[in-house]
């Protein structure tokens, strides 16, 4: 996802990092259970990085017959569930990605159907393998801007929209490298500012 972590802000990144190295940090990680990731408490915000992701926090069912993606060089599963949260701001992030044997074509017809509970779907392309999604951290407007199409919306990857900048869920489907069936990612982002509630 690196148009992701491209378009927060440095801010925003430098002042999380500065926040949980603070003494009054507790970092709770079980070996036992490495799927779970790292969870830091910290008097002034909550932090989990893993890849715990799964269907469910991201909001949409799964494709039938589609199984979770795993990369071929750890073997691990390539899921994301990142948050953090604060009296100040707070964002979140679910990535989970997968395998169909199905063509690209039946996947998008499915997540084009899964997504219009959210709103209008709005149909992107892209050269962004897993797709991406955009969050930029604009303190002159407390108006989450609608979701729109990046770059010159050309590419082989087909991404799905639906919502706004703040609150967004995308599918990223492609056709697999072998050349047969799909590869497809389940996105959910929600950001907040001090107001706002995730």
């Amino acid at each position: 996802m690196p148009r992701l972590f491209a378009s927060l802000s440095a801010a925003s990144l430098i002042a999380a990092l500065c926040m949980f190295s603070a003494p009054a940090a507790s970092a709770q990680n079980n070996p036992d259970d490495q799927d779970k990731g790292v969870d830091v408490k910290s008097s002034v915000g909550d932090l989990h990085m893993g890849n715990d992701g799964n269907p469910r926090e991201v909001g949409l069912p799964v494709y039938p017959g589609a199984r979770i993606r795993k990369d071929i060089a750890s073997k691990d599963n390539s899921n994301a569930n990142l948050s953090l949260f604060t009296q100040s701001f707070g964002w979140k992030l679910v990535v989970v990605n997968f395998d169909s044997d199905d063509s690209p074509n039946k996947v998008i017809a499915y997540y084009r159907d899964k997504l219009k509970k959210y709103g209008k779907v709005l149909e992107c392309h892209t050269k962004e393998h897993g797709g991406g999604v955009d969050i930029h951290d604009d303190n002159d407007s407390n108006k989450s801007k609608e979701l729109k199409c990046e770059d010159d919306n050309t590419g082989p990857v087909v991404e799905l929209k639906v919502g706004t900048e703040d609150n967004q869920h995308v599918v990223a489907i492609e056709a697999a490298d072998s050349g047969k069936g799909s590869t497809f990612a389940l996105v959910y982002v929600r950001t907040r500012g001090k107001q706002a509630d995730i």
